[in-house]
């Protein structure tokens, strides 16, 4: 029997909703009021649709999720109770530790509304359920994807959210390394550890054209190849190709969108990634023979040469703006979400990677 997806999807979209709410983490203090306080406080002077509208939707998928996961768990209480517990005392929880951010306004609306949204997110789960479509998804599942492929279907539909931030380069996730040498010599600073830092003889220098396309390529390559390794062999992986590729392109074309404006939704669209995009449509299918053990060992290998080829490039100064606009939330109020996720999407893949080469040596 297939485990649900919506568990861990419902978990990490708790995460996100835990970073969203308590963004930035920093000047906790004492404000001198009660945390619970706002549940008492006379209804706000100024408020808008667009407040009522993202305190609702954002709950929404939340509920769906936990509704789902209630169906399919025998040990969970009645989905709409077990939903209405878990967001209400979620979202109470967040707004109570605003009571000691600065910036962040704990309000008791922002509760009832959460609560009411995820409400409907479970909702709309059980009128699915009622006409079936959970039912014709979990045998579409069952046709198409391989026994305990959770891992692989979360980690496929994080990836065209992880495109949402822009990256220096089409499709380029997991760029970390000179934020990272950056943060450990910024937390190193008047300590005489900085010196065990390594110092780079040469500066990271931009990529070459034909370096560009090698990422842009296997940035491409390395999900179907994902996808490859928990759906079943024969003509659904080569039917899985064109779709995926183009809902990347799609998302990296919206992240355009979101970042420069509409006039640039194909700005990041120069020959190599062309060069890049249409190969993968080649390979990709070619790919689908490979058995899934060895996509499995594919995707480390590929994994290894594009975060290797990835990190020797600087991150350009648009890119670098871009970024700074898009950390103070400019564009999409994500706060960082997106970025992180782009950030850590390929090593995720490289654990889950691990792990199914892993289970295939134990089982034989």
């Amino acid at each position: 029997m297939h485990k649900t997806a919506a568990s861990p999807l419902a978990l990490i979209y708790a995460v996100l909703i835990v970073y969203a709410s308590l963004y930035p983490f920093s000047d906790w203090r004492d404000q001198g009021i009660e945390a619970w306080s706002f549940l008492l406080a006379p209804l706000p002077r100024y408020w808008t649709g667009f407040d009522v509208a993202v305190n609702v939707i954002g709950y929404v998928p939340f509920g769906g999720l936990l509704a789902l996961s209630a169906l399919r768990s025998a040990r969970a209480l009645r989905p709409l109770l077990f939903t209405f517990l878990c967001a209400s005392l979620l979202s109470l929880g967040m707004e109570t530790l605003q009571s000691f951010l600065p910036v962040r306004v704990a309000s008791r609306e922002d509760w009832l509304l959460n609560t009411a949204g995820a409400w409907g997110g479970a909702i709309v789960t059980l009128l699915l359920e009622r006409l079936g479509a959970i039912d014709r998804w979990s045998n579409f599942r069952r046709h198409w994807f391989i026994e305990n492929s959770r891992g692989g279907l979360v980690l496929l539909a994080t990836w065209p959210l992880a495109l949402l931030f822009p990256p220096a380069v089409p499709f380029g996730l997991g760029q970390i390394y000179e934020r990272i040498e950056a943060q450990v010599a910024e937390q190193l600073a008047d300590t005489p550890f900085l010196a065990w830092l390594p110092v780079r003889d040469i500066e990271l220098q931009p990529l070459l054209p034909s370096a560009e396309l090698i990422c842009v390529l296997l940035g491409l390559l390395i999900p179907c190849m994902l996808g490859f390794c928990v759906i079943r062999p024969g003509i659904r992986r080569v039917l899985f190709v064109p779709g995926f590729i183009g809902l990347g392109t799609a998302a990296t074309a919206l992240s355009a969108v979101l970042s420069w404006g509409p006039g640039h939704a194909w700005a990041w669209l120069d020959l190599p990634a062309q060069v890049a995009l249409v190969t993968a449509l080649i390979l990709a299918p070619l790919l689908a023979l490979v058995p899934g053990r060895a996509c499995a060992a594919l995707v480390l290998l590929g994994l290894g040469l594009y975060l290797g080829i990835l990190n020797q490039a600087p991150e350009t100064p648009y890119f670098a703006q871009t970024l700074h606009e898009w950390e103070q939330g400019r564009f999409i109020r994500f706060n960082g979400l997106a970025q992180w996720l782009g950030w850590c999407w390929p090593y995720a893949v490289l654990a889950y990677a691990l792990v199914l080469i892993w289970r295939h040596d134990t089982k034989n």
